[in-house]
This record gives C-alpha cells, structure tokens and sequence, in this order.
C-alpha cells in the first residue's frame, strides 16, 4: 500500500477552508487505497477519520487559536512541523509528501532529506488577500518568495481554482498542475424539519426574510462592506433579518456595537460558528445568501455550501466569486455597500427570481462540485506523479 504524508499547518479540525478541505483530502485518499498520516497543529477540535492517522506538533506555549493568514506565530509552528515531521519520514518511507499552504517548504526539506518521496505542493488561496499592516505585509513578501521556490521545486501542484492554476503554471512552466476545486463543507443533506425549526427560532416576525452571511471576519471577506449595507437594506426592507454565522466572540461584540450605534442592531442575529454538518440546514432554512468577498483570486469555499443549498446569491463582481458564478446564479454588484444593499432589496422584492438562482445554483453544484469529481480528480493527479 502507497503511503502518504499530509501536512497541514492550520488547526485541525477547526471550521474554516483549509481544514475542511484537508478533511477531504484524507477522506479520498484513503478510499483511493492510501495509507495516510496527517500532520498538524495541537489546535482545533479532536476528528476521528476511519483510516487516518492523525499527528500533532507539541504546544510549547499553550496556543488556543491560529489567526487565518501567514503570521510570525505560524512560522514558529512551522518550524515544529519540520521537527516532527522529519523522523517521520524517515521512518516510514512515504511515497507521498502532500503539503498545503505554507507547510511547502517543510515538505520540500523533507522530501529532499528522504531522497524518495514525491512532493504535492497544494495552494488554497493568494497570499496578498490577507495584506493588512506593515508586519503581516512583510511577513506575506517573504512567504511569496518561498512559495515560488517550492512551486519550482516541486513535482507536482494542487491549486483550488484556476487563478491559482494560472498563477502556478506561470511560475514554473515544467511542474505539473492539477485543477482540483472545493466542494461543499459537508457532504450531510439538509433536512426539511431541521430548516424549519431554524426558521422558526430565527425569525422574530412571521413575514421575516433571511439574509444569511458564512465566513471568518477577515478583512478579504468583505464584512466591513456587508455591515455597511445593512442600514440601507433595513431602512427600505424592515422585514429584513439579517444572520451572520462566523466570528468570534470578540468580533461579534464589535459588531454589535457599531449596529447599536446605527440603530439596526435588532435586525441582525449573529448565530457564531455552526458546524459543517449542521451548515446546510442554516442555508437551506435562508432566503438569500451572500458573499461580499473584497479580494482575491480563489473561489470562496462557502459559495460552494451556498449552490449545494439552493439558495439565491448575492455576491461582489470579485473575481474570487465570478469564476463560478455569473448572473445565471447569482446576482453580481460592484463592491461597495450602496451597491451590494440594492442587490439584496432586488432580490427581497422579485421571488420568482430569487427560485430561478437557486435552481441553477442547485444544478451546478450537482453537476460539478462533488465529492465524487473531487475524488476523480485527485487519483488523476496521484496516479500521473507515480
């Protein structure tokens, strides 16, 4: 049996992108016939994976939480991933160092250290998206440069949507590049009696609507542009409810004082974290859906949670969001609030275009973004590096 190496140097399991995705990247590989090790960090929530073995660095300082985005503290557990991912491969001969994101560098060492194992470098999104202070920036101009040297290095390469394809073949013309894009965060189904206690614990009026938001509150999300349009929306549509599920507790307390400012904290329900599994029914029990994404060149990994739900969408003319969407599943508006608020108020007030969306959405998702395909085209990219 082929053996593989999977360093993942984002919490496991932890409810964002990445570990999701990484999920199903063990998931598949162990019904494609892989032996599978992951290594990651000592944050996130304990998962059992039928087939996986799951390992972890020490937590020398007693860290809760990882903030999304390269990060001196990243680096730091970086190192602790080189550390204990070394003897490991060299113990056990892997055929197959798979690594995501920043963890390339490490499994270049290591691939270079064992002299046999192949090396998948797998990109999930464009470092500038997370460009914030004069740090974090700095810290982003390295990993870029270390990015381009592992892309050049190694001998094979996943990116999740085709700007990142492209950015990858530009790089380095002789590595082989594989499209293999995100699905859903679950592969669970809503449920019609789930959605409707949902609704009814959600919506304080009868004649209520629900204007759902999934995502962190990193700035690329767009969440600064979504609270904007929220009072416009409010003040044409009292009907409106808008739901936020994400943040943490702290940036929710943000948020809710600024709405209180603004008078229109009542018409905001911030849900927190939901897990994947219970994602669906959220989506399904909402009336639209949004995605006022600011930045970047990867497709966000909720739109595919919101085509599975079969949910009318609202989404900024991003790239990120139009090389999936277009106006035959979404309505699409220039990123910024007066904008994106009279998207959603057209969508409030044009039901029959509002289940339009949502079927083709619906139909896309099934078409396209399974897990089946996902799966497909993963034992593509396996079978051609060995």
């Amino acid at each position: 049996m082929r053996k593989v190496l999977l360093i993942s140097p984002q919490p496991f399991f932890q409810w964002r992108g990445s570990p999701i995705r990484v999920s199903f990247n063990v998931r598949a590989l162990v019904k494609l016939g892989y032996q599978v090790d992951l290594l990651t960090l000592p944050v996130g929530d304990k998962m059992n994976i039928p087939g996986v073995r799951i390992i972890r660095t020490p937590n020398l300082l007693n860290i809760k939480n990882i903030p999304i985005g390269p990060s001196v503290l990243k680096a730091l557990f970086d190192v602790l991933l080189l550390f204990k991912g070394t003897p490991l491969a060299l113990k056990n001969n892997y055929d197959v160092i798979h690594c995501v994101e920043d963890a390339g560098i490490i499994g270049m060492i290591i691939s270079f250290l064992t002299g046999r194992s192949k090396l998948i470098f797998e990109i999930h999104s464009d470092p500038f998206s997370y460009k914030k202070g004069l740090i974090q920036n700095i810290v982003l101009y390295l990993y870029v440069k270390i990015e381009r040297f592992v892309i050049h290095h190694a001998d094979a390469i996943i990116a999740t949507g085709p700007g990142l394809v492209k950015q990858a073949q530009e790089m380095a013309h002789n590595v082989s590049v594989h499209h293999i894009f995100d699905i859903a965060s679950s592969l669970v189904e809503s449920e019609k009696n789930k959605c409707l206690l949902i609704k009814k614990r959600l919506k304080q009026k009868n004649n209520e609507m629900l204007i759902t938001f999934v995502g962190s509150f990193a700035i690329y999300q767009g969440v600064d542009l979504m609270f904007e349009a929220v009072p416009l929306v409010i003040q044409r549509n009292p009907n409106a409810r808008f739901i936020i599920i994400g943040g943490s507790g702290n940036e929710i307390a943000v948020r809710q004082n600024w709405l209180k400012q603004r008078g229109v904290d009542n018409a905001v329900t911030f849900v927190g974290k939901v897990p994947p599994d219970e994602l669906p029914d959220y989506l399904a029990a909402s009336d639209i859906l949004l995605s006022p994404r600011m930045a970047g060149v990867n497709t966000p990994l909720k739109l595919l949670d919101y085509l599975k739900a079969g949910r009318a969408i609202v989404a900024t003319d991003v790239l990120s969001n139009t090389l999936i969407l277009d106006d035959s599943t979404a309505i699409i508006v220039t990123p910024e609030p007066k904008a994106f608020a009279k998207g959603i108020c057209f969508l409030l007030d044009d039901e029959k275009l509002r289940l339009r969306l949502a079927r083709n959405g619906k139909k896309l998702s099934k078409n396209r973004y399974s897990f089946a395909e996902f799966k497909k085209r993963l034992d593509a990219c396996y079978k051609t590096l060995l």
